[in-house]
This record gives C-alpha cells, sequence and structure tokens, in this order.
C-alpha cells in the first residue's frame, strides 16, 4: 500500500464495508477493533488517487478476508455533517504512535460510500489492519457499540440486503452448486430473521423461474428425498 500521505488519497472520501458472513445457519459480521482504543469498526479504508472506488473496496475486503471474486456492491453513501468524530481518529493515530503533521488530513470530515458482502465465514481466516488488534465475526444482535456512524450503516445495508435477496442471491456463492429448498428456505430466515413456511416459500422460489431442477438427493428413504436445484 502506498504511503498514507493526503497526496496518494482522495480528499475527504472513503470506504466502509458491512462483510456479512453466513455458514448455512447463522448471520454474521465482521468487525475491526482499533490497537489501545477500545474501539469498534467496520473495515473499510481511504481511495487512492489512481484506483477507482470499486477496486478500493474490493481489495479492502480482500485484504481483509483473503477471497477474491466476492460478491460486493454499493448501496448507499453517508455524508451527515457530524457522522465523522476527528476524536476517534486521533486517538486511533495515537495509539499506534502514527499522529504526525502528514497524517492529519485523516482527522477532517469523511463522506463513505457503502458497500456490503456475503460470503461463507467458514472459508475465511479474518486478517486485522495495519491499525487494528484483533477482527472477527459477530452475530447481529451481539454487535458492540461501533464507532462513528456504522452502526447505522449496518443497518441500512440489512435493509437493502434484505429488499433485495431474492434478486441478489444468485451471486453470492452461499450455497453448493446443487442445493435442496431446505438449503435455500435456511438462508432466507437467517437474513430475514424469521421463520418461512416451507409451501409458500416453495411456491414464491419457483415462481421466480430462477432455479432449475434436477435429480433427487437420496440419503434416506427414497420417497423422501428432496429434488436438488441450481440457479440457472
Amino acid at each position: 500500500m502506498k504511503g498514507l500521505e493526503n497526496k496518494n488519497f482522495i480528499p475527504n472520501l472513503s470506504f466502509d464495508c458491512v462483510i456479512f458472513g453466513f455458514n448455512g445457519k447463522l448471520l454474521k459480521i465482521l468487525v475491526l477493533e482499533y490497537h489501545n482504543s477500545g474501539f469498534f469498526a467496520l473495515p473499510g479504508g481511504f481511495i487512492e488517487v489512481d484506483k477507482s472506488i470499486d477496486e478500493a473496496a474490493k481489495k479492502g475486503v480482500k485484504d481483509r478476508t483473503g477471497l477474491d471474486n466476492v460478491f460486493l456492491e454499493q448501496f448507499h453513501v453517508f455524508g451527515e455533517v457530524d457522522r465523522a468524530d476527528p476524536e476517534h481518529m486521533r486517538q486511533i493515530l495515537i495509539a499506534n504512535n502514527d499522529l504526525t503533521k502528514e497524517n492529519e488530513w485523516m482527522l477532517d470530515r469523511f463522506n463513505t460510500v457503502g458497500y456490503y458482502a456475503l460470503i461463507n465465514y467458514e472459508e475465511v481466516t479474518p486478517t486485522p489492519d495495519q491499525f487494528s488488534d484483533s477482527i472477527g465475526w459477530y452475530a447481529i444482535d451481539e454487535l458492540p457499540d461501533l464507532m462513528m456512524d456504522h452502526n447505522q450503516i449496518v443497518e441500512k445495508a440489512l435493509i437493502v440486503l434484505r429488499n433485495n435477496l431474492s434478486e441478489k442471491l444468485i451471486g453470492m456463492n452461499l450455497l453448493p452448486p446443487k442445493f435442496t429448498m431446505k438449503q435455500l428456505q435456511s438462508v432466507f430466515e437467517a437474513i430475514l430473521d424469521q421463520k418461512l413456511r416451507r409451501t409458500t416459500f416453495q411456491r414464491k422460489m419457483l415462481s421466480l423461474d430462477i432455479l432449475e431442477r434436477h435429480e433427487k438427493l437420496f440419503q434416506g428413504k427414497a420417497h423422501k428425498a428432496p429434488y436438488l436445484y441450481s440457479f440457472k
């Protein structure tokens, strides 16, 4: 990565990523804890002057998860006047012995571009960034108090994800190439945080014309074997 001098980055612009992790049953979010500060935050960063915002976000996700080609979508720009607290960044820089004249630009007001990703967290060994003590997965209902407006960013990402789940799920690589309707329903129930009626769910999924039906999955009694599906 280039040095953190102001000249290397687009002024007053950052990105923050809500990285949802799912293992077939539970939905979690990846959260950083900064060195010697007690501050928790979403993975994010600044945008280099010779990179697009999407490129910066993709690199940020890869650096934290090690994964390439994940589903990543820009969902909102957060630009409230009071969203950035310079005192948070000041304490982070002090804790890392990085509060220098060259780094004071990081204390300015920043607008941030929000992205969300959805991956299988069992395939990931999270890696903290240079300012962080740790990084880990937190259940949605057990999130710590995040710095600045990051809790609001998570809430907005959840709304967007839930509203677009049927259309976006194809590209998220959360399921094996062939899956049962029960596995698909488990994804929806975890993300929507609600139980769904099996018959109603199956009827809705088939009506969307996004699934192709394959052979049955024989694991026990033949008459109970479910069909396998894949996305068209």
